[in-house]
C-alpha cells in the first residue's frame, strides 16, 4: 500500500514537471507590452499597463523622464503635445508633477479613457505583479539615476523583475555603476547610409558599444535587413542577451522567435502571444 502510494506520488510529480517543461516550450520568448498594451489603450498609462496583464504579457515597457521638481513620470515624448492634444503643451523637464498631472492623456485614445493622467514611476511600479517584469526606458540623461535608484529600492520588486534600457550608452554606464544588480539593455535602431548604402550601426559597432557601456543585453530594432541569424548569433556569442522591438505582425514575431530572442516587445501582446 505504501509502495503504491509512493509510485502514484512520483508519477504525479513527473507529470507535473513534464507539464511545466511543455509550457515553457510553448510560451517561448517573453512578450513585452510596449508602453503597455498601447494598441488598445493610451500608451504609458495605468490603463495600458493593467490591460497588458490581461493580454498575457510577461512584462511591460514604459518611458520615463525627470520633471522640473525632481519627480519621475511615465511619458514617451519630451513634451505633452501628442498625448494631450488640445491642451496646454508642457515640456516635461520644465514642468512640475502637479502641472503635468492636470493634463488628460487618455481622451485621445477613446472616450472610455477620459481623465487618464500621466503616472509617476511609483504608481507604475505598484502595477507590476509577482512574477512579472518591467522594462524601464530612460528618456532623459543620467541625472535621473539617483532618484530611480531610490524608487526601485522602495518598490519591493525583485532584482530580476527590473530591466533598465536606454539609447544613450553613457546612461547605461551610469546605471551599471550605481545599480549593478539590474540587467541593462543598450538600445539601437538602424539607418541606411546614402553614400555607402550600408546599414548603420553595423554589427562590429554594436558589439563595441555594448562592451563599452557595460550593458548585459542588446535591445534592437526589429529590422530584418540587419537583424538576421548571423547577427543574433554574434551578439549572443559575445555574451549578451538579445531583445527585439517593436514587433506587431505575427509573421515577424515568428521570425524573431525562431532566432530565439530573449524577448519580443509589441504594442499588441495578445495577438503576438496567440501567434506564438
Amino acid at each position: 500500500m505504501i509502495f503504491t502510494t509512493l509510485v502514484l506520488r512520483m508519477r504525479a510529480l513527473l507529470l507535473g514537471c513534464f507539464s511545466l517543461f511543455c509550457c515553457a516550450i510553448l510560451m517561448g520568448q517573453e512578450i513585452v507590452a510596449h508602453r503597455g498594451a498601447s494598441f488598445d489603450a493610451p500608451e504609458n498609462t495605468l490603463s495600458a499597463f493593467r490591460l497588458a496583464w490581461q493580454q498575457q504579457a510577461d512584462a511591460v515597457e514604459g518611458d520615463f523622464y525627470l520633471t522640473a521638481d525632481g519627480e519621475i513620470v511615465c511619458i514617451h515624448d519630451k513634451d505633452t503635445e501628442r498625448t494631450a492634444p488640445g491642451q496646454e503643451v508642457r515640456v516635461v523637464s520644465e514642468s512640475t508633477l502637479a502641472e503635468l498631472k492636470r493634463l488628460d492623456v487618455g481622451s485621445w485614445k477613446g472616450k472610455q479613457f477620459e481623465g487618464e493622467r500621466i503616472p509617476t514611476i511609483q504608481e507604475v511600479l505598484k502595477e507590476i505583479p509577482q512574477g512579472k517584469k518591467i522594462l524601464i526606458e530612460i528618456k532623459c540623461g543620467s541625472e535621473i539615476v539617483p532618484k530611480l535608484k531610490q524608487h526601485l529600492s522602495e518598490s519591493g520588486l525583485l532584482d530580476e523583475q527590473v530591466l533598465i534600457i536606454c539609447f544613450q550608452a553613457d546612461v547605461i554606464r551610469a546605471v551599471r555603476e550605481s545599480m549593478p544588480q539590474y540587467k541593462t539593455n543598450w538600445l539601437t535602431s538602424y539607418r541606411k547610409n546614402k553614400d555607402t548604402n550600408n546599414w548603420e550601426p553595423n554589427l562590429e559597432t554594436v558589439l563595441f558599444q555594448l562592451g563599452q557601456c557595460g550593458a548585459t543585453g542588446l535591445g534592437t530594432q526589429g529590422r530584418r535587413e540587419v537583424v538576421n541569424r548571423e547577427f543574433f548569433q554574434q551578439v549572443t556569442k559575445a555574451g549578451f542577451e538579445a531583445h527585439v522591438w517593436t514587433v506587431n505582425e505575427p509573421k515577424d514575431a515568428e521570425y524573431y522567435s525562431s532566432l530565439e530572442f530573449d524577448s519580443i516587445t509589441t504594442d499588441r501582446p495578445a495577438l503576438i502571444r496567440q501567434s506564438l
